[in-house]
């Protein structure tokens, strides 16, 4: 039988495949584990929290306990509480009908928190697999941490979901308290600061939760595009932030984009977002999916991810470090329950579904399609001999997300466009020398890309 603990590390690992991380950091993790050979008891810290899970998240976690412990539970029961359970007499209480377990009462949250997320130890600088697409982040992030308050204030952080800009995030908060052990770090998501606006104004706590926003010595926040179209939430966010950034206090955000390219935020907030230093995070290439790959093996599962394997699953697995990583949790859990031994051969049929959605879901001609429909020409307008600037370009993007987003072969692709190999291997280093160089550029593959689904 697992640890309390260990089964629950187990089950959020899982999880953390399968949910967001808002969603792991708000409802998850407060969760407290009591296990015992008939049951899982999870304790949350308030009706808010255990009503949630409840609705949305007990049948995944549940899926969770099953691939996780390798033994049958019968039931996992829900209930508000502290970790210290009185123990009843007799057997232990029937899941579900019967009355919830008499238990310690929970601690209230602070005023001003809720129930806002904590820091994630977990995540470093250290654990953190650098690249040529997030090295800019990675360096700014770390500045930041070693001096809170400077130059880089705020540090804003974007790109499209699971890319590792939280946990670049989590790293400053975890750095800048290892440096000042009472330095005070807030984190949360934009939607717990909406939420926290709306509760505190409806109670009349408000002034409470923003004087200690005020008084934080760093305040991180994921997701700022979630203020859109919310008035009052940014009012209140815009007089937070001058007030830290007046007493040099440090502010890092994160945005699913540039923040200029949000509708729905007051312009006098997308100024101050891009006042302090603002970088982008890429779609890691095949060398850092690969490095992801084998660092999370040994660190997550104590597992030596071979060289072959790992390859295999980087090349097919390419949209973002959390399906990395959901393939990665899927390849130990099979290889653990089954006894096997992790080859290619295993990994192929293990992650079929997974890869099946894959090659499904990008095709040369979807590609085409995106582009012509994202540059208002023909499909037939990329495969024409004209080399007019308003074809050239969108053909050469056409061409550079043909040979990264699918397992076509040079010939392969020019074939499709009428071009031969060459062609599209100069239009490859073209669209990469022009993403460094044109913001607008590396824009557009970036727009073109998450409309693919990567």
């Amino acid at each position: 039988m697992h640890s309390s603990e260990e089964l629950w590390t187990q089950c959020v690992r899982w999880l953390e495949a399968e949910l967001p991380d808002k969603d792991i950091a708000t409802w998850i993790r407060p969760l407290h584990p009591i296990a015992s050979r008939e049951r899982l008891l999870l304790l949350a810290p308030n009706r808010i929290v255990l009503d949630r899970v409840r609705q949305d998240f007990l049948g995944t976690i549940r899926r969770a306990v099953r691939a996780s412990s390798g033994e049958t539970l019968p039931e996992v029961e829900l209930a508000v509480g502290s970790a210290e359970v009185r123990a009843p007499a007799g057997p232990p209480s029937t899941p579900a009908a019967g009355p919830e377990p008499v238990l310690a009462p929970a601690a209230p949250d602070e005023p001003p928190m809720g129930n806002a997320p904590k820091l994630d130890s977990r995540f470093t600088f250290a654990n953190f697999i650098e690249g040529k697409s997030n090295s800019q982040a990675r360096a700014a992030a770390q500045y930041v941490a070693e001096s809170p308050g400077g130059a880089y204030n705020p540090l804003l952080i974007y790109g499209p979901t699971g890319l590792g800009k939280t946990h670049l995030m989590h790293s400053i908060g975890n750095e800048i308290q290892r440096r000042n052990p009472q330095a005070r770090v807030a984190y949360l998501f934009a939607e717990q600061w909406m939420s926290q606006y709306v509760t505190g104004v409806r109670h009349g706590r408000w002034d409470d939760i923003k004087s200690y926003y005020r008084s934080v010595d760093a305040l991180l926040i994921d997701d700022i595009q979630f203020f859109a179209y919310k008035e009052k939430t940014q009012e209140e966010f815009f007089h937070a932030f001058n007030s830290l950034i007046d007493s040099r206090k440090q502010i890092v955000l994160t945005c699913d984009r540039y923040p200029k390219d949000v509708d729905g935020i007051d312009d006098r907030l997308k100024s101050r977002f891009t006042w302090g230093l603002s970088v982008a995070v890429e779609t890691p290439d095949l060398e850092t999916r690969i490095a992801i790959l084998q660092s999370k093996a040994e660190q997550s599962h104590d597992l030596k991810l071979p060289d072959d394997v790992a390859i295999f699953v980087a090349q097919r697995v390419r949209s973002s470090v959390r399906d990395l990583e959901g393939a990665l949790h899927r390849l130990a859990a099979s290889a653990r329950f089954r006894g096997e031994p992790l080859t290619t051969d295993f990994a192929r049929t293990t992650l079929k579904d997974m890869l099946a959605a894959y090659e499904r879901q990008v095709t040369i001609e979807n590609i085409k399609r995106k582009v012509a429909d994202y540059y208002n020409i023909r499909v037939s307008d990329l495969s024409s001999p004209r080399r007019t600037r308003t074809l050239a370009r969108p053909r050469q993007i056409a061409m550079a997300l043909a040979k990264e987003l699918t397992q076509h072969s040079l010939p392969e692709i020019g074939e499709s466009f009428g071009k031969d190999h060459t062609t599209v291997l100069h239009a490859c280093r073209k669209v990469a020398e022009l993403r460094e160089q044109d913001l607008k550029i590396r824009e557009d593959y970036e727009n073109l890309q998450r409309q693919l689904g990567f």
